[in-house]
């Protein structure tokens, strides 16, 4: 019989990209990046003895991952006085293959790194192709409200992209 830290670490091994995933979306240094990870690694060890699984894992995971980048980017942006120089720096590729495609899906990343914490984690979850159901039950609204709010995000965004392309 597995342990509650076997089965732990198995299921943190077969969905560590949800962590990365969400760690990218809320920090842009490689510091809070890894403090953000350790404290939702922290905070799902925590939370596990109360995992049902009657839910699927990944829901669960999303939720406290998202919830747990939310406070820690709150607490972050109050704390900061200054602006880390790593955070500016522009990274030029050497090669050739920039094409359209990657440009669009770089600016797509810049403009969902502008939004609202809760807008950011409806989007990473669109994305990542969760149902609507299955984010209303992560974030904690209304299929319905998750519907709304993904249609004024997308039409933000396009309307970022017709203003970008001017």
């Amino acid at each position: 019989m597995q342990t509650d830290k076997e089965s732990f670490s198995k299921l943190m091994q077969e969905n560590k990209g949800i962590v990365f995933k969400v760690c990218n979306s809320y920090c842009s240094n490689k510091n809070d990046i890894e403090d953000l990870a350790q404290e939702i690694i922290y905070q799902l060890w925590k939370s596990y003895s109360s995992y049902n699984s009657e839910y699927k894992f990944t829901t669960w995971m999303y939720k406290i991952a998202l919830n747990t980048a939310i406070s820690f980017y709150r607490k972050v942006k109050k704390t900061r006085n200054t602006i880390s120089f790593e955070e500016h720096l522009i990274e030029i590729e050497d090669d050739n293959n920039s094409s359209e495609t990657n440009q669009n899906i770089n600016l797509l990343q810049q403009f969902i790194n502008e939004l609202k914490e809760l807008d950011k984690a409806l989007m990473i979850l669109y994305l990542e192709e969760k149902s609507y159901k299955e984010i209303a039950e992560i974030i904690g609204i209304t299929e319905t409200n998750v519907a709304t709010k993904i249609g004024r995000i997308k039409e933000k965004l396009k309307q970022k992209f017709s203003t970008y392309n001017l």
